[in-house]
């Protein structure tokens, strides 16, 4: 289902089966969206706005967590960062930069994140994405993992992934 309709300032919202999008107002870019359960609770809901920097979350150095993506958009809200709540039982803290051979090997694991379908634009290689600790971590551990982006990688990462890991996979010396 996807109804579009105008509220007060935003120029355009749609709303679709589990989310809805607002697009641009005259003075700025605003999205909302939800996550709903199989009861159709809400489980979680973000806004968006033109930041390159969350102000409350940290990254894995110490510092403001900044932007991952927004095209492809990413996050668990869905908002270009890789923040986290209690509910992201997957824990997407890992801002990473996609590799060929990363999307092979999460694929050969059942997360296909390389195939287009109406809710996901498919990722390929050098695309950013919000991609789970522990799946970051697997892909080490096969030689596969893609490359992390630091100041963009939550600082939850750091219960599932060692410091020392993220910084040989991003090249940088501890």
């Amino acid at each position: 289902m996807r109804i579009v309709t105008s509220i007060g300032a935003l120029s355009r919202i749609e709303f679709r089966s589990n989310c809805f999008v607002s697009h641009h107002s005259a003075h700025r870019a605003i999205s909302l969206g939800c996550v709903v359960d199989s009861k159709r609770s809400v489980l979680r809901m973000s806004t968006e706005s033109n930041s390159d920097s969350h102000p409350s979350a940290k990254n894995v150095l110490g510092g403001p967590l900044e932007l991952c993506s927004k095209s492809p958009l990413t996050g668990w809200y869905r908002d270009g960062f890789c923040n986290t709540d209690q509910n992201d039982s997957g824990q997407h803290c890992v801002c990473a930069m996609v590799t060929s051979e990363f999307l092979e090997f999460t694929k050969s694991r059942g997360n296909d994140l390389s195939t287009p379908n109406p809710y996901f634009p498919g990722l390929k290689p050098g695309d950013r994405w919000c991609l789970c600790s522990a799946r970051w971590l697997e892909a080490a551990k096969a030689g596969r993992a893609p490359i992390p982006i630091l100041e963009a990688t939550h600082e939850n990462a750091l219960k599932v992934i060692p410091l020392e890991l993220l910084l040989e996979h991003a090249n940088v010396s501890a």
